[in-house]
């Protein structure tokens, strides 16, 4: 008899509908009516969060600032890069008119909506921002001593898809673009090798995703660019996802786009540009990397809720003492640190039986779940189980479970992790790297030993 799941089907049985079921019982998103695009729920846009809070640290720290450009690209750019606009024209929306006039059938009585006023220029509704942020930086510079640039922007993208997988694949998605100019080919270079062991770093240290870094084929690179860096992630069907990229563009947007200035001999040069990013995409990696046939597997650095407290009352007559202590554990959690940043805890207060919120907190991955109960009060105890694995008891600290990283100060045995749990994860994820592993990389074999 197999061992009944909270997700149907296994990864053994169908891996694709198991993602997707697992992100719906998760409550991360879901499709919305606007065919190929997506409705990000709060909990799975509290992860996105999260990953734009620790990423955008990591740029500034790196010498970057933050802008915002136009929604809406002119045609006319796209034509100047001719080898950067016929690598998105499939997938590119446009705008053709700038009104919609009100015409009432007299037959239905219904009133339709009627595109008017054709605009003189079509808009493209931005794939990526290297054209109209290359028009921006050749307005702000003309010297070399206005270099370099280094600019990064969260947004929104749209890249007509017509077999849309949620994360994964989507007509709109969100993401954050950087883009550099540079005064040598050498700066340009060292920017955009840095910023791949960024991404690297990140999904290592913060998702538990250990990638596979490396440099793309000709044949694979972003359009326009001389060379585009990688890191790829080995998720559990063996098969890799490209979880983020960095791009050394040359000179080919600066000729295109006139990003020119007076060098240090007083002639005039074409800066060096280089362009970066990663997208939502990389909780689609997170969930394929780490989750499990009982829901989602959550990375604690990541995790909406890192601790979720659930009262036990079977009794009137002890609820109120069992909610007050809850209370006050999780008031003792929260002034704890973890990565500098107060514990995030729940307690989980709401009028449904015990079964039904464990579940639930199980498959949206919380890493650590507590329960206590009248009994648990009067012997001053707790039971925790982390979603890495089973649980343990309070009567075994010896258990696995209870190893790593411990939050001090706790005043119930067993002492329990959050650090533990990323490194178990990305020792796990680091199996699939072993040698002689095959991956899959828009549509090519490689062997990633």
């Amino acid at each position: 008899m197999s061992q009944q799941t909270a997700i149907t089907p296994t990864r053994a049985q169908d891996f694709p509908e198991w993602y997707q079921q697992v992100i719906k019982a998760a409550d991360m998103a879901e499709n919305s009516e606007v065919r190929g695009c997506m409705v990000i729920k709060p909990w799975g846009y509290a992860i996105w969060e999260l990953i734009q809070k620790d990423l955008d640290q990591r740029f500034k720290d790196t010498g970057h600032t933050n802008a915002y450009f136009p929604l809406l690209i002119p045609i006319s750019y796209l034509e100047k890069e001719a080898e950067h606009a016929e690598g998105f024209a499939t997938e590119c929306a446009v705008v053709t008119h700038h009104r919609l006039e009100a015409q009432k059938d007299e037959a239905t009585g219904k009133t339709r909506m009627i595109p008017t006023g054709e605009l003189t220029e079509p808009f493209v509704i931005r794939p990526t921002s290297e054209t109209v942020i290359g028009a921006a930086f050749a307005r702000w510079t003309s010297s070399y001593r206005d270099l370099p640039l280094k600019v990064n922007q969260w947004c929104n993208v749209m890249r007509w898809e017509m077999r849309p997988r949620i994360f994964l694949r989507t007509a709109e998605f969100l993401w954050q673009e950087g883009h550099t100019a540079h005064e040598t080919r050498e700066e340009a270079i060292e920017e955009t090798l840095t910023m791949h062991k960024v991404y690297e770093e990140f999904q290592r240290d913060v998702l538990a995703i250990p990638t596979i870094p490396g440099e793309k084929t000709e044949a694979e690179r972003f359009p326009g660019a001389e060379q585009t860096y990688t890191v790829e992630a080995m998720v559990q069907d063996r098969k890799a996802i490209q979880a983020g990229t960095s791009h050394f563009l040359g000179q080919n947007f600066s000729k295109s786009q006139n990003i020119c200035f007076a060098g240090r001999d007083n002639t005039q040069q074409f800066a060096w540009t280089s362009s970066w990013g990663v997208s939502t995409r990389m909780i689609g990696a997170l969930i394929m990397m780490h989750s499990d046939d009982d829901g989602l597997v959550c990375p604690p650095r990541v995790a909406p809720q890192q601790i979720v407290i659930i009262p036990v009352t079977p009794k009137e007559e002890s609820r109120q003492a069992v909610l007050d202590h809850c209370e006050e554990l999780a008031r003792t959690l929260r002034a704890k640190t973890f990565h500098g940043q107060p514990l995030r805890v729940l307690v989980d207060r709401r009028d449904l039986g015990g079964g039904a919120k464990k579940w639930e907190w199980v498959k949206k991955g919380v890493p650590v779940r507590l329960e206590i109960g009248p009994r648990d009060l009067e012997k001053g105890s707790v039971n925790g189980t982390d979603r890495y694995r089973c649980g343990y008891s309070p009567k075994h600290p010896g258990h696995p479970a209870s190893a790593g990283h411990c939050l001090p100060g706790l005043p119930y045995p067993p002492r329990l992790h959050s650090a533990g749990i990323g490194r178990k994860l990305l020792r796990r994820g680091r199996c699939r790297l072993a040698p002689g592993a095959v991956g899959r990389v828009s549509g090519r074999r490689r062997r990633t030993g």
